[in-house]
Parts: C-alpha cells; structure tokens; sequence
C-alpha cells in the first residue's frame, strides 16, 4: 500500500504539537491595522490551538506532521 499525500495547503496553515495538539497563526493581523485596537492586535500576535472537533479533521490532512 502506498503512503498518504499531504494536503499541502493545510500543511502550510497548521502545525502538530509534540502533545498532539494542532497549532495555528491567527489571521486578520496583515493590513487595515490602524482601524484595529491595540488590545485586539495585541491578542491577534500569537498562535492558537484548534478545538478538538476540528483537530481530528486537520491531522487526516496532514498524517505525517
């Protein structure tokens, strides 16, 4: 049997932790920041972890992160 193809658009967007949790970057941070305030840009810098719902379905996109 052959190996699984990555979904490479998923690959790019989300990372797998050593603990199995799927990681992401936020969006929204890239232009138009002057109408956002600092607090929500300030909230906007850091990664996420994905619910779990919608982590099962990630990790079949990408099987070997």
């Amino acid at each position: 049997m052959g190996k699984q193809k990555s979904h490479k658009a998923t690959a790019k967007r989300f990372s797998v932790t050593k603990s199995g949790k799927v990681k992401y970057n936020r969006s929204l941070r890239r232009h138009k920041l002057g109408i956002k305030t600092p607090k929500r840009k300030r909230q906007l810098r850091g990664g996420a972890i994905l619910s779990e719902s919608f982590a099962s379905t990630v990790k079949k996109l990408i099987p070997y992160a």
